[in-house]
């Protein structure tokens, strides 16, 4: 599978790499616990089994017009099931949408990428930056938990930008920088 991922600008990584930390002092699943060299925050635009060159050069096309885009981070969602998730919400910007529905149709439009997650398509696409998952996650079950909501007191609002992007190759664990 390869992933077309947004990156953050410097302070805005900085402070969800502190929020990975803060969950990670409170024993929680975080992301700091991940210690794979390509882990670092993200923000994933769409997934493919495979990206042909041609496919890449339209992508890069599109990433390069579009970058920067503004960022903003604002409150919590969790998700269960198979593997629980508690994620950083992205609020939707237009400029966001846009770029992520361009690279979705791009990938869509492409017969040798093979078919794309529902949960990915622009009617569907939650944007988040993921903070902490696991198959046994307690705050997936008990989000009212006090150390979740402790640390949840340092999710406020971020701003910043999405000033970079990344292809991640799940079958070789690689990134390829996209756009510098």
């Amino acid at each position: 599978m390869h992933s077309v991922e947004l990156l953050p600008d410097a302070d805005t990584e900085h402070a969800v790499r502190g929020v990975w930390r803060q969950l990670a002092d409170r024993g929680l699943p975080s992301q700091a616990h991940h210690r794979h060299p390509t882990n670092r925050p993200h923000l994933t635009l769409a997934t493919a089994d495979g990206l042909p060159p041609e496919t890449w050069a339209r992508v890069l096309r599109v990433l390069a017009e579009a970058l920067p885009v503004p960022l903003r981070l604002e409150g919590v969602v969790w998700w269960s099931g198979r593997v629980r998730v508690l994620a950083w919400t992205v609020r939707p910007e237009d400029a966001l949408l846009r770029l992520h529905e361009a690279v979705w149709r791009i990938l869509r439009d492409a017969p040798e990428t093979g078919s794309l997650p529902p949960l990915l398509a622009p009617a569907c696409w939650v944007p988040h930056i993921t903070l902490g998952r696991g198959a046994e996650a307690r705050w997936a079950e008990a989000p009212e938990e006090p150390s979740v909501l402790a640390a949840g007191a340092a999710f406020g609002a971020v701003t910043g930008e999405w000033t970079s992007a990344r292809r991640y190759d799940s079958v070789t664990r690689t990134v390829t920088g996209l756009i510098p």
